[in-house]
């Protein structure tokens, strides 16, 4: 008897790891492509480690990528699903006939910091200084901060101040050696500059109050084909509610980001905080239909400031650009 027992329960047991595999081989997965050492990892860290995504019935396949073309060059080829872009990028493809959408994934944007010992403490005070640029001449918080200019102090930022355009890191670096008295970089750069002891002198928020547009504005969000989502509802709609608690995980919880702490390689605890509560700060709270609408209103300061190089032929937001989702998901 106690053999035929032992038989039954090893027999039971292989039945239950065959229906747990099986139902494995049943999940959809999609395929991520994000940038290596990326912020994003850290939100997939997330629906990883605490289930979110097996909740979901998803899985994700991540692939690591060098450079943000890489992404759009990946996404166009077929190579992943989903990738983190701006709407920007969305509206020009889909202008072009391509079937691309967005979904908000953050409104984390960078502004400009500086150096404490600049004499810079007004927008006004950084006429003819040089300024630190990250993301190139058409990067859009550049744009709107030349349009920012224009505003207030009657001039392109362009000839305002003396634009110096570099990497991310490095633009960090010469601020904090000295070499340049301010910057506009990404988020996270700002963020370790402010743990660093550098003041904040202007918000994106506050760049666009200054065009006139108070409500809260998610640039980046997650990108994929929109014959993809329709041919894979359960994959999409899985992955992006999984998103959806990672992040309130996040916002809420410290020992999330404790966990977090490796992939964030943060040199000290200031900068630990900043990058922490800068993602916080982040996370979109306004409905997709509300960021729709605020989008078309800076869509058309954007395609002024970058013309067709950045926004293509098309003068208004192209329509569909934000990913509908369906009532009953």
């Amino acid at each position: 008897m106690p053999a035929l027992f032992t038989r039954l329960l090893c027999l039971l047991m292989s039945f239950g790891v065959l229906a747990t595999a099986a139902q494995a081989a049943e999940r959809p997965v999609v395929r991520v492509g994000i940038l290596q050492f990326g912020t994003v990892s850290w939100e997939l860290e997330v629906m990883q480690r605490q289930g979110l995504l097996e909740r979901e019935g998803v899985e994700i396949r991540i692939v690591p990528l060098a450079l943000k073309d890489a992404a759009n060059v990946a996404i166009q080829g077929g190579e992943v699903d989903v990738i983190a872009n701006d709407w920007i990028w969305v509206s020009r493809m889909r202008s072009e006939g391509r079937d691309y959408v967005f979904a908000p994934y953050s409104q984390a944007v960078g502004g400009v910091s500086v150096r404490p010992d600049a004499g810079i403490a007004s927008f006004a005070d950084l006429k003819g200084k040089r300024l630190g640029i990250a993301g190139g001449a058409l990067d859009k918080s550049w744009l709107l901060l030349r349009a920012y200019a224009r505003r207030t102090v009657g001039e392109d930022a362009a000839t305002f101040v003396r634009p110096q355009f570099a990497a991310p890191p490095l633009l960090n670096e010469l601020v904090m050696r000295g070499e340049l008295p301010a910057a506009m970089n990404f988020w996270h750069y700002t963020a370790r500059l402010t743990a660093a002891g550098m003041q904040e002198l202007i918000s994106m928020p506050q760049i666009l109050a200054g065009l006139g547009i108070e409500d809260e504005l998610p640039l980046v969000g997650w990108v994929f084909r929109e014959r993809w989502a329709q041919a894979s509802p359960q994959a999409v709609e899985g992955f992006l509610r999984a998103s959806a608690a990672a992040k309130q995980l996040m916002l809420g919880s410290d020992a999330v980001w404790e966990e977090l702490r490796p992939l964030m390689r943060a040199e000290d605890e200031a900068t630990f905080v900043a990058l922490r509560e800068g993602f916080r700060a982040g996370i979109p709270r306004v409905s997709d239909d509300e960021a729709e609408r605020v989008a078309g209103q800076v869509f058309a300061i954007l395609a002024a400031e970058g013309g067709q190089a950045l926004v293509g032929s098309a003068s208004t937001l192209a329509p569909g650009t934000f990913w509908k989702r369906s009532p009953d998901r």
